[in-house]
């Protein structure tokens, strides 16, 4: 940023939510950023963080939020931009409407201002497992291969950066509903299609069969038009509807009376 030249005399405008800590009341600043070519979001926080002025002249607290990678792989800078929930590392502020208006995930606990705490995904990707359990077999040489064509949609799968849009846009993901969400549920399937990774298939269909899980599911298809990756969710949770149908029938009848 510092070697682009500011254009004279333009600024851009922001309006964002503030909030001191989890339990205090939340208020609107405005702020006022020279305008830089190119310049998305997150250049415009770090200007405000060093600059923590209103555009009233009125001093205040730098502006708090999360980011690491800055180019939309890590999934941590996650905020609602002009009412959409996206990454505004990848936010362009020439494509945004002003004034910019930023609000945290409401469907995550406030920390402070736009800092999310997203521990709601985490424990649900830890109740469904979505992981590969390698513990004590990295000395029985090559696992077995993934064929090729199962590999390239499964590697669409894997995209996910756990940044939490697919729940903001999710209408069934809320503080009264108890339901895990589009991404875990994508991960159920990436993982069990592993071959390693199924060993666990099982465990993994059980937890999403349980409350919260599948059944869930309003198939509104907010969760795949909002997903910065682009990763089929709605395609997922319709292979798992199934994959949970064959897997009920088999522990109602017993598995040596089921063919796939």
């Amino acid at each position: 940023m510092s070697t682009q030249q500011v254009e004279s005399g333009k600024t851009v405008r922001f309006k964002i939510l503030r909030q001191d800590n989890p339990n205090g009341p939340s208020r609107w600043e405005e702020f006022e950023v020279p305008y830089r070519p190119g310049m998305n979001v997150i250049s415009a926080l770090m200007y405000i963080r060093q600059n923590p002025v209103t555009a009233d002249g009125k001093e205040t607290t730098p502006v708090t939020w999360d980011m690491n990678c800055l180019e939309e792989v890590c999934g941590a800078c996650s905020m609602v931009i002009n009412g959409r929930p996206r990454q505004s590392c990848s936010a362009l502020v020439d494509q945004l409407e002003q004034p910019i208006r930023l609000e945290p995930m409401k469907t995550f606990p406030v920390v402070r201002d736009l800092q999310v705490d997203r521990s709601r995904m985490f424990n649900a990707l830890k109740k469904v497992k979505a992981w590969i359990p390698i513990d004590g077999s990295y000395d029985l040489g090559e696992g077995p291969r993934m064929p090729e064509r199962k590999r390239q949609w499964a590697y669409e799968l894997s995209k996910c950066m756990t940044c939490g849009v697919c729940f903001e846009a999710c209408p069934n993901v809320s503080e009264k509903s108890n339901f895990i969400g589009p991404a875990p549920l994508s991960q159920v399937r990436l993982f069990n299609t592993h071959p390693t990774g199924a060993m666990n298939k099982d465990e993994r269909l059980d937890a999403i069969m349980g409350e919260g899980g599948l059944a869930n599911c309003g198939n509104s298809q907010n969760c795949v038009a909002a997903c910065p990756k682009g990763i089929p969710l709605t395609t997922s949770i319709a292979s798992l509807n199934r994959a949970t149908t064959v897997h009920m029938f088999r522990k109602f009848f017993g598995s040596d009376h089921m063919v796939d």
